[in-house]
């Protein structure tokens, strides 16, 4: 689906919206299940009368009403990375308008990726003391990027969890019509639900999201009849608990408890924080139109009809979702269960991450005065630190489970950083030079050898060490060498046409060049068709352009200037067109040479003599040089670094893709070199 879909027409935005129902809203749709029940839990369980269930409705309309809808919908919606929402994509908007980033390998070239757009309104005095502030102090910076990978973690975590804890619950619904079905039968069957639910998961979101859709829209439809049913039936003045006086008496009559008891209230919300995550699969108009006109109105109905019912019926608290079904319907929470929600103490945790870098982007990139970015930062920020603190009288009874789970998955997600930056920096530390490797060329027997090169490297400057390495032990190398650096940008998505950056390395004698591939943080690396040729004719189209000052666009590139190497003379950096699948494969060199001879800028011209050689050595086969630098961490090194670098690092760094597998390099064509290097 189109990450960047603004202007669509009516019937598209109901698709999506209609999609949307099969994916997004699931864990929202399931909380009537539990809500009551997990709040009248405990000692609140003694308060079971009319005003405790008015003030518990009252706290789950506004807490629903005003994070949900307002937070959300209103305000969060809004701070998309070009069509991608949840923590990181908030992060990485944060990244492209201040000096937040930790990412090694930025250029000033990537700023003109088209996803990569600024807004150009001027900085203000609060944006840019927050800006400077952060430039200022590096370790604020870090703290930062911890701050949104613990995020990120919390909502891996919940979602560990998430699927077991729902069917679970739903299926048990289930006894109360089938009082013979055993409690084993009930783990069973909710393994088989789970064992089909994920089986269908590769089909991908178009599939599962028509799958589901009819399913969520009967549930929600069927909630909310029932929930006029009872209004209507047991307490058609259930309306006045939406009076936000009943929350107070609430707090003044239960005081400890009923602060406890809303981590059962904040239960309602726990699914919110999934609709801007799966932003990115629809789009914001029709997550906005799915949930304002169909879930909101659905689920407020179900939650006034279930306290109507209660008001009633205080001895059926523990059982009342599906006490206030009539007759035998209740075997509808079943059809459902496959939608999932947890405790709440992870996900409070990320809705409040993402509270704070909203107020952030608020400031940064909106360029909001003070005043509004404190007030939007003080008011929601207040309503959940409340249900957080709540929630974490939840974990002596399971609570801590998540939140051990999100702890690992950040060691896991740090260390792997810690242990990039290390080597990058070694890798910055020890560049060789170009230069000096070939004045030593008769000392050492240099020679050049026939065909084309790909070094695999880290850096997008410079000569890295290991192929100083690799030199110095084997005296030989190709007639012709590409330094092939590939990269994650700030983006969620890289264009096509804007994903290689073609530069020469040195001289035109040295037929070196420089290509990086950069994709973006939510692209698939993974190339599988004729990577190769397109590479080649990419620097083919970078010899032909060189030096010509005035030159027709490319088709869908755009040409643009960059840092370059030290030992760059009178060169450009150039991105180029990137072929996509339904392209033409190009199969041959006589493909390469006529596709570049017979259209655009070359048509009917003859190829430079340079652009010939690198064909001829094309023809002589292309070898795939990869670096495999093995990290250790200095004897002198405390035992955290140790433990991150030698045992964590290490272990993913062996498992982790390299770029033989993202570009799918022929193993009869690569060849390995190897390097220990101490950080």
């Amino acid at each position: 689906m189109n990450q960047n879909l603004q202007k669509v027409s009516c019937s598209a935005v109901l698709t999506l919206a209609y999609q949307s129902l099969g994916v997004v809203y699931g864990d929202l749709s399931t909380s009537p299940l539990y809500v009551y029940k997990s709040t009248f839990s405990g000692k609140l369980s003694l308060h079971e009368n009319d005003e405790d269930i008015y003030g518990v409705l009252s706290f789950i309309f506004w807490t629903f009403t005003l994070i949900a809808l307002f937070k959300y919908i209103v305000i969060v919606m809004s701070a998309n990375d070009n069509g991608e929402g949840g923590t990181f994509a908030l992060y990485s908007l944060l990244c492209r308008h201040t000096r937040l980033s930790i990412l090694p390998n930025q250029q000033e070239t990537d700023e003109k990726l088209s996803a990569y757009a600024i807004e150009g309104s001027a900085n203000t005095r609060q944006s840019r003391a927050l800006m400077s502030f952060f430039e200022k102090h590096p370790n604020s910076r870090k703290v930062l990027f911890i701050f949104v990978l613990l995020g990120t973690c919390m909502a891996i975590g919940d979602g560990v969890f998430t699927p077991a804890i729902s069917v679970l619950s739903a299926v048990s619904g289930v006894t109360l019509k089938v009082t013979c079905l055993h409690e084993n039968y009930i783990v069973v069957i909710a393994c088989v639900i789970l064992v089909g639910l994920f089986s269908i998961q590769h089909y991908g979101t178009h599939r599962v999201a028509f799958m589901f859709a009819p399913i969520i829209t009967a549930w929600l439809l069927c909630i909310s009849s029932i929930g006029i049913y009872n209004i209507i039936k047991w307490n058609p003045h259930i309306f006045h608990a939406l009076s936000p006086i009943y929350m107070l008496k609430f707090l003044k009559r239960t005081g400890r408890e009923g602060w406890v008891s809303l981590g059962g209230v904040v239960l309602s919300i726990t699914g919110v924080e999934t609709m801007f995550a799966d932003l990115g699969h629809f789009s914001v108009v029709s997550i906005k139109v799915a949930f304002t006109f169909l879930v909101y109105p659905c689920l407020i109905l179900a939650y006034l009809g279930e306290a109507a019912f209660l008001s009633r019926h205080h001895e059926d608290i523990q059982r009342s979702f599906y006490k206030a079904i009539p007759g035998k319907t209740c075997v509808l929470a079943s059809l459902h269960c496959g939608h999932f929600c947890i405790r709440g103490l992870a996900v409070t945790i990320v809705m409040f991450v993402t509270t704070c870098l909203t107020a952030m982007v608020m400031t940064i990139v909106w360029k909001q005065k003070t005043i509004i970015t404190a007030a939007f930062l003080l008011f929601f920020g207040s309503v959940e630190l409340l249900y957080l603190s709540a929630a974490f009288f939840k974990v002596p009874e399971g609570g801590w489970i998540p939140l051990l789970l999100s702890f690992i998955f950040m060691v896991i997600m740090f260390s792997w950083n810690y242990g990039k930056l290390n080597k990058h920096q070694f890798d910055l530390e020890n560049k060789v030079s170009m230069n000096r490797i070939l004045s030593l060329g008769p000392s050492l027997g240099l020679v050049r050898v026939p065909g084309i090169g790909l070094v695999y490297t880290n850096l997008v400057t410079g000569i890295p060490a290991i192929f100083g390495h690799f030199v110095t032990n084997l005296p030989a190398f190709h007639q012709v060498l590409i330094f092939v650096c590939i990269k994650s940008v700030q983006v969620p998505y890289v264009a096509d046409n804007e994903r290689f950056i073609v530069g020469r390395v040195g001289t035109k004698e040295y037929s070196m060049f420089r290509c990086i591939v950069r994709y973006g943080y939510k692209d698939l690396q993974q190339e599988d068709y004729n990577f190769e040729n397109r590479l080649v004719s990419a620097v083919l189209m970078f010899v032909e352009t060189e030096g010509k000052t005035e030159l027709e666009p490319l088709a869908g590139s755009s040409r643009e200037l960059g840092n370059l190497d030290a030992e760059t003379l009178d060169a450009s950096e150039r991105t180029f067109p990137y072929p996509t699948h339904e392209d033409k494969v190009v199969q041959s060199i006589n493909d390469i040479h006529d596709m570049l001879s017979g259209t655009g800028h070359f048509k009917g011209s003859h190829l430079k003599d340079e652009s010939l050689q690198i064909l001829k050595a094309r023809e002589s086969g292309i070898a795939y040089i990869l670096g495999h630098s093995y990290a250790k961490a200095k004897k002198s090194s405390s035992i955290f670094k140790v433990f991150a670098i030698d045992v964590v690092y290490a272990f993913l760094s062996r498992n982790c893709r390299g770029p033989d597998v993202v570009l799918n390099v022929p193993h009869t064509s690569s060849l390995e070199v190897g390097m220990i290097y101490y950080v």
